[in-house]
């Protein structure tokens, strides 16, 4: 992991927020070039539209469950290429279908519209395909999959067997906790997070309680699917997930929290080097599997 921590340092340097938009691209673009596993044999893809939202489909076989997943990158940095391994693998390895969405990202485009982006697309998928539904997502792309959850579990009533949430930012309280602990953990500190937000929100003061910004804030936790939360210990957003977790099951929901020791914000790039981050995968995949069908194997 210290291997891995000091390459992404060395291509995305600490305090690159400070950087123009246009640097911060196209330095995360070569972190997701050197980190690139490819596609497994099999899998197929191609870019769609999906409510006037550019997508990309990955199929193995048919299959009765689409996941959409919402890649990370704090609203500002990546698209359909930069998490275009990861989407494939999972394809792969569970046989489902996998709808990768590239929703607009800050300053360019500030909330509500990425989660307008978010919602246009899964609205869209939910017609044109039958079956079951699943979200996932990592980092900011976990905030965009539960805000949409959230938004459409009196809307979409039943289709939506699961959630799986990747060390997401969720609107938890910043002065304690993880926030804290590790404020200046490798690859995202909680100032890091702070001009995220910022970013996201183009400057504009945060919404209070509207579970569409910031999941955490809304007011009702019950009527939501089964919910994996997959942490990395060493992340300011690693409580995120179980404040999460501890609402749904408050609210009389399954909701499980995963927090794996030793990891880092953005740990999925790691997978080819750590045998502890591909573990960190092998969890995120046996949870998306399970959920799809409709299997909860937690105590």
């Amino acid at each position: 992991m210290w291997a891995f921590i000091d390459k992404v340092n060395a291509l995305y340097p600490p305090g690159a927020v400070d950087f123009s938009i246009e640097e911060q691209r196209a330095l995360y673009n070569d972190v997701c070039r050197v980190f690139y596993q490819g596609r497994p044999a099999g899998v197929s893809s191609w870019d769609e539209d999906h409510g006037g939202v550019p997508c990309r489909r990955y199929e193995l076989c048919e299959s009765d469950v689409t996941l959409i997943y919402l890649h990370g990158g704090g609203n500002v940095v990546g698209d359909l290429d930069s998490h275009d391994d990861v989407c494939a693998e999972i394809c792969d390895r569970t046989g489902y279908r996998v709808i990768a969405v590239d929703y607009g990202l800050a300053p360019e485009v500030v909330y509500p519209g990425c989660f307008n982006d978010g919602w246009s697309a899964f609205t869209a998928v939910a017609e044109a395909f039958d079956g079951h539904l699943m979200l996932a997502g990592d980092s900011a792309g976990g905030t965009l999959a539960a805000a949409i959850v959230h938004h459409a579990r009196r809307r979409v009533a039943g289709r939506i067997i699961g959630q799986i949430l990747i060390y997401p930012s969720l609107g938890g309280d910043m002065t304690r906790g993880s926030f804290v602990r590790y404020a200046n953990a490798p690859h995202l500190t909680t100032q890091d997070v702070i001009y995220f937000i910022d970013q996201r929100l183009g400057g504009a003061e945060p919404p209070k309680g509207d579970g569409c910004f910031a999941p955490l804030q809304d007011a009702e936790f019950s009527g939501l699917p089964p919910t994996v939360c997959i942490s990395a210990q060493c992340d300011p957003l690693a409580g995120e997930g179980e404040t999460y977790c501890d609402k749904l099951r408050a609210a009389g929901g399954r909701a499980e929290w995963i927090n794996v020791p030793g990891m880092v914000h953005g740990c999925l790039r790691a997978r080819g080097i750590s045998p502890a981050a591909a573990g960190f995968f092998d969890t995120v995949v046996e949870a998306i599997d399970a959920l799809g069908q409709g299997r909860w194997p937690y105590q």
